[in-house]
């Protein structure tokens, strides 16, 4: 049981990075072309691959890690990279809540907006993207922080 859930949790840590990091090269990727159509569908591409990969990562995350931690007999929050791992965790959680996700509908607003009137201001548009990117980019060195604990297990 013990392998099957860290086999669980280490696929639900792949599939949450990797969405993550991805989604960062393609927002890239469509932000060469300027066309509004494109990041439009990017951006709508976006938030339905964070609903399919991002958010079920993030249960397996819990759930297996969770379970992973009572079944080795490790105390949560008295086990320190444990614990680290759950703040940094939690921080990434915050930050997509209330900066990522929205900058993204935003993001993907503009797009559409520019693509029916024909006038976007793809320079308005990249500034935006640009604390998406630093916002995103915080939600994404917490995890990799937190994954770094997970597999040195420092002692603090």
């Amino acid at each position: 049981m013990y392998l099957a859930l860290k086999f669980v949790h280490i696929v639900a840590v792949v599939l949450f990075l990797g969405n993550i990091i991805t989604g960062l090269f393609w927002h890239a990727h469509a932000a060469r072309s300027r066309d509004p159509r494109v990041l439009a569908l990017t951006m709508d591409g976006i938030i339905r691959s964070d609903r399919l990969f991002t958010l079920p990562g993030v249960a397996g995350i819990i759930v297996a890690g969770v379970a992973l931690a009572v079944i080795g007999g490790y105390p949560l929050l008295r086990t320190g990279w444990i614990l680290g791992s759950i703040v940094l965790f939690a921080i990434s959680g915050a930050l997509f809540g209330m900066r990522v996700a929205p900058l993204q509908r935003q993001l993907r607003a503009l797009a559409e907006d520019g693509a029916q009137s024909g006038r976007f201001d793809f320079d308005a548009y990249m500034a935006r993207a640009r604390t998406w990117e630093l916002w995103g980019g915080f939600a994404l060195a917490t995890p990799l922080i937190a994954l770094v604990l997970m597999v040195l297990k420092p002692t603090f």
